[in-house]
């Protein structure tokens, strides 16, 4: 690429690319702080304007076209932005519009709404907060896109509607996501803000609410994030009952964040892909009522542990993601609650002073007019006389600001009143008000220079609002401690299984019904055999420890199933050994309860607890497994502590018990004495009691740490011929 065309193309984005981006930010895709994008209040005042706050529905197709006077999108784009807003979508805690006819549900994608030839709509009751004094200068206003009428930059909310609603959007290398809460929580919360900026807001503000009520699995530190940063995360989840009768389940809420399809999609794929065995059928039985999921069940089938599972594998456990990004006079800014509420009643503050200011300014041109007004009461006659005399009709004004000591205004006024009205009655009645509008206006004045009545006059509205459109949270808060964790292990299959490992490193694991019948013998390579054999279960953790002194960790359930006519899974494979290390012991646990034992050619022994090769994370293989300083004998996984043999190279026994050997929790200990030396000897076996053939036990047993018995002629070790005793005497 050329200087030049590198150039161009940084112009280019300049030029063309930023302003777009700054546009799609600034007016399409964040909200304000009164909780609307520039479509939403584009379409509400429009509907204003159109008298449908109060007046009757009128067909969506006149209200789309009236709305394409300030929203230059198509209607497509504005209808589906009104949709949204409805009654009948169910999107929404606190609908905008009032609907009448299909506008389709938002936890449905295939139930689509009608075309707005079909519909009709008015606005809901609650605009009326949006829509409060807004004649009296409380926003500025702004021209529409080809500069025909005026439309206002924002609505002054009587309260946070941006907490209120959810608020969705998209813009260019940013977004927002704003989660609702409940209005009554959201009105006390801001009421408590004003009366003191430093009040803990997790007292009232317990979580947030939607319109799809479930559930909130409320974890109180996750949540103060979000309350502080405007960050963070929750998890929903739906809501259920069982059907003992038919044997059922019937869903009928579900996370505000899914739809019903993508729920029964993934169900369905869980039944074929066989990882759910416990559904018989399943059927979106949605209706008028509302939305309803049903799952036929199978017999014996618990149901209570299968919507764990529903739960852990599909949307019917969601996560909702916050980003309270938010447009602060036109910057987008991330905020935690607290500081949207400050944003809000800092425009509010400013709404209300604007009003108040406007009221105060009308009054006094009212009072200036109607003092103007009680001047000429004084002599009416002459100022018939005046009107009477003069001669031009633009004479008329001055000759009365002569004659009365008025100006022009309070002259025009006074010209422009009928001569019918010319009399003391009508004068009067038009000024006895004068005292009225003074004590008005010293009061509004006495308000707009006090802020703390101007939040009382806030605190006021907001308790209104509370009372008048305020309903019960739809979303039940419970605690995370009491919901059950589901696991990966709770969701695989559990089965009774046998662990074979062989001298050339093959491993089986084979279930035991399988095992049963089958009348084969095990199938092994030339000259191997099978070194051990261990029952467990398909949710067993096995650890394969090998002669490297290290530990290889592996689930049984992510092995595959053996039959005895497979050779099995080779180890070096599987593990990724390296070309001189083998596996020399397995150990099966479920629990990890009891000890390792390592014994050592010098007659040590190191007493592992089986829980220090117990990982917080899902580590495959763990290093320094156990000692390699010394020569390894023996490996023995013990559930409970038992009596060993020990023999050495000179044939001295010892009958031990394994109690006796202190533990050591550092899994590369030497470990402690347990047969001493003599002349030179070591150790060179260690056997099970019931594997050895002594007249008399009691002979050679022993505390450890003993130097041990010469064995008995008369006695035998089990095949002794293995074994290989150095510097025995014949």
């Amino acid at each position: 690429m050329s200087k030049l065309t590198h150039l161009n193309v940084i112009d280019t984005l300049e030029k063309n690319y930023m302003p777009y981006s700054m546009s799609v930010i600034v007016s399409r895709a964040l909200p304000e702080i009164d909780g609307l994008k520039p479509s939403h209040r584009k379409l509400l005042y429009t509907m204003y304007k159109m008298g449908l706050l109060k007046g009757a529905k009128t067909k969506s197709a006149n209200i789309v076209g009236q709305t394409m006077k300030l929203n230059p999108h198509g209607d497509g784009a504005i209808y589906e932005t009104m949709v949204r807003l409805t009654r009948g979508n169910e999107a929404l805690l606190h609908p905008l519009v009032d609907s009448k006819g299909n506008f389709g549900k938002n936890y449905s994608k295939e139930m689509a709404y009608a075309a707005p030839r079909y519909t009709e709509a008015k606005l809901d009751g609650i605009c009326e907060e949006f829509f409060n004094d807004i004649n009296k200068n409380t926003v500025d206003f702004m021209p529409n896109y080809d500069n025909t009428m005026q439309e206002p930059k924002l609505l002054p909310t009587t309260f946070p509607n941006i907490l209120a609603n959810p608020n969705m959007g998209i813009a260019v290398g940013m977004a927002s996501s704003i989660c609702s809460f409940n209005l009554k929580e959201v009105c006390q919360t801001t009421i408590e803000f004003l009366k003191n900026e430093e009040v803990d807001i997790l007292e009232y503000l317990k979580a947030p609410d939607f319109s799809s009520g479930g559930q909130l699995i409320l974890n109180k530190r996750e949540l103060k994030a979000i309350y502080e940063t405007g960050r963070g995360s929750f998890s929903l989840r739906g809501k259920y009952v069982y059907d003992q009768k038919n044997n059922c389940i019937d869903i009928y809420q579900i996370p505000y964040t899914t739809t019903t399809e993508a729920i029964i999609d993934k169900i369905i794929e869980l039944v074929k892909g066989g990882k759910i065995k416990e559904i018989n059928d399943i059927r979106d039985e949605t209706d008028k009522e509302g939305l309803k999921i049903t799952l036929d069940l199978k017999r014996n089938t618990d149901a209570e542990h299968l919507m764990n599972r529903l739960f852990k594998m599909t949307t019917l456990q969601d996560t909702f993601s916050c980003n309270f990004n938010i447009l602060i006079h036109g910057k987008p800014m991330v905020l935690g609650v607290k500081q949207i509420i400050k944003e809000w009643t800092s425009f509010r503050i400013g709404c209300i002073k604007r009003q108040l200011a406007h009221d105060i300014e009308q009054k006094t041109q009212r009072l200036h007019l109607l003092k103007g007004l009680e001047k000429i009461l004084l002599d009416i006659d002459r100022a018939v006389q005046i009107v009477r005399d003069t001669k031009k009709d633009k004479e008329v004004v001055p000759n009365l600001m002569k004659g009365f000591e008025i100006d022009e205004i309070q002259a025009e006024f006074i010209a422009d009143i009928k001569l019918r009205n010319f009399n003391q009655e009508y004068i009067l009645n038009k000024t006895k008000d004068i005292k009225a509008l003074e004590k008005d206006i010293k009061n509004l004045e006495s308000t707009l220079k006090n802020e703390e009545k101007v939040k009382k006059i806030i605190i006021t509205e907001l308790e209104q609002v509370a009372e008048k459109y305020g309903k019960p949270r739809k979303t039940e808060i419970i605690e995370e401690k009491h919901i059950e964790v589901v696991t990966v292990e709770n969701l695989i299959e559990d089965y009774n299984v046998k662990f074979f490992i062989t001298s050339e490193n093959y491993l089986k694991k084979i279930p035991l019904t399988s095992l049963r019948s089958s009348s084969n013998g095990q199938k092994l390579k030339d000259d191997d055999f099978i070194t051990q054999e261990i029952e467990g279960t398909n949710k067993s953790e096995l650890l394969l420890f090998s002669n490297k002194a290290v530990v290889y960790k592996v689930r049984a359930y992510e092995l595959e199933d053996k039959k005895t006519s497979s050779l099995g899974d080779y180890l070096k494979n599987l593990l990724n050994l390296a070309d001189d290390e083998r596996i020399i012991y397995m150990a099966v646990t479920d629990d990890y309860t009891g000890y390792m034992l390592f014994f050592y050619k010098n007659g040590k022994c190191a007493k592992i607890p089986l829980e220090s090769y117990q990982t917080k994370t899902n580590r495959k293989q763990l290093a320094n497994a156990y000692s390699d300083d010394e020569k390894l004998i023996h490996i023995e996984h013990i559930k409970e502590e038992k009596e060993l043999v020990a023999a050495s190279s000179i044939k001295k026994v010892l009958v031990f018990n394994t109690g006796e050997i202190s533990p050591k929790t550092t899994r590369n200990s030497v470990g402690v004495q347990v047969l001493k030396p003599k002349k030179g000897s070591s150790l060179t076996m260690i056997k099970e009691l019931d594997k050895v053939n002594f007249n008399n036990i009691d002979y050679y047993r022993g505390k450890v740490a003993a130097i041990g018995t010469f064995l008995k002629r008369d006695d035998s070790l089990e095949k002794v011929e293995e074994l290989t005793f150095e510097g025995l005497d014949e």
